[in-house]
């Protein structure tokens, strides 16, 4: 099939050349052409606009930064929508607005749109092995079914337009409490005088076992911060999930303070490190 790939960050370099190892020609466009750099020694063709990415694709894959740019990269007269043939498959794997997603495809009646966020961050990417949540068309998912698994391994259908995208709020909700109680853990732990590795060995095996206890608390102890997720971007997400229950008249008190603490960090200064770098709240 021939492919076309737009945002090539920490997720989407991996997710391309993961789709060039099963097979398939792809073609990629970056914002920022500096980080396409390489690709074309894997046999990716880099494209200096969008039109020349996607104008014979039979398939389309974006994911960049935040709604704001989902909205340029398609709906501009230089974007997807404008110059994309008839009858492509469209898939936005940004972590983007469930509205967002309902309007591309109530817009982009000449294609095949969905929405399939994905979680597992730059090591799920780099293994192929991301979890993957589709709304759209069921047989859309079908066709492209056999795409998506050369970079995931949990690909599930969610439902209509807009529903990968409210799958991936409740993914997000859920890593919220997760990786704030690892980071209290180990901040407990230091407190207290115990090792901090001793202490994953003794309670990462048990009830308390998480991939953020396992992936970001060795990292947290190390201060490792090189962003497998940046924090402006989950603070994005956080917020589109906040956006979403307070459209509703609800709010959520563990997502709502987990963004605090994220909005905390990147007002001192550190947005674009990683999630596990919330372990400089607590020092």
């Amino acid at each position: 099939m021939k492919i076309a790939w737009i945002g090539v960050g920490v997720m989407g370099r991996s997710m391309a050349l993961n789709l060039k190892k099963a097979g398939h020609s792809v073609s990629v466009y970056n914002r920022t052409l500096s980080k396409c750099e390489g690709l074309e020694g894997d046999g990716i063709k880099v494209c200096s606009t969008i039109k020349e990415c996607v104008n014979d694709a039979d398939a389309i894959f974006t994911i960049v930064g935040y709604p704001k740019d989902v909205e340029e990269v398609y709906l501009s007269d230089y974007g997807i929508f404008a110059n994309a043939k008839e009858g492509s498959y469209i898939v936005d794997m940004t972590t983007s607005s469930p509205a967002l997603a309902k309007k591309l495809s109530e817009i982009g009646t000449k294609f095949h749109v969905l929405d399939a966020p994905v979680s597992g961050g730059d090591i799920g990417a780099k293994n192929g092995t991301l979890s993957i949540m589709v709304g759209g068309e069921k047989e859309d998912f079908d066709y492209l079914t056999p795409v998506f698994e050369a970079m995931g391994k949990n690909i599930i259908y969610l439902g209509k337009a807009g529903s990968g995208q409210n799958c991936k709020a409740c993914n997000q909700i859920a890593i919220a409490g997760t990786i704030a109680a690892a980071a209290e853990a180990m901040h407990y732990a230091k407190s207290v005088g115990l090792d901090g590795n001793t202490v994953l060995n003794a309670i990462s095996k048990g009830a308390a076992g998480s991939w953020q206890m396992d992936n970001n608390a060795p990292k947290m102890l190390n201060s490792d911060y090189e962003p497998g997720f940046f924090i402006k971007h989950f603070i994005k997400d956080l917020k589109i999930a906040r956006d979403t229950m307070e459209s509703k008249s609800e709010e959520l008190p563990v997502l709502n303070k987990v963004l605090d603490l994220y909005e905390n960090l990147a007002e001192n200064g550190l947005e674009d490190e990683g999630t596990q770098a919330i372990i400089e709240y607590y020092k």
